[in-house]
């Protein structure tokens, strides 16, 4: 089974999810791209975001 991949948005390199992405302990992520060092931190994720009800 192949991992999903992602595509950085500067330089339009792919990686595969589990090598660009990096669980933070607020269950938001960090994307990380080895090829042009491109970061963005807390990235929500479903699991991150406060939900009334």
């Amino acid at each position: 089974m192949m991992m999903p991949r992602v595509k950085c948005p500067r330089c339009f390199q792919e990686e595969e999810l589990n090598k660009a992405l990096t669980a933070q302990s607020n269950q938001n992520v960090i994307f990380h791209c080895r090829g042009c060092d491109y970061e963005v931190k807390n990235i929500e994720t479903d699991k991150g975001r406060f939900r009334q009800g």
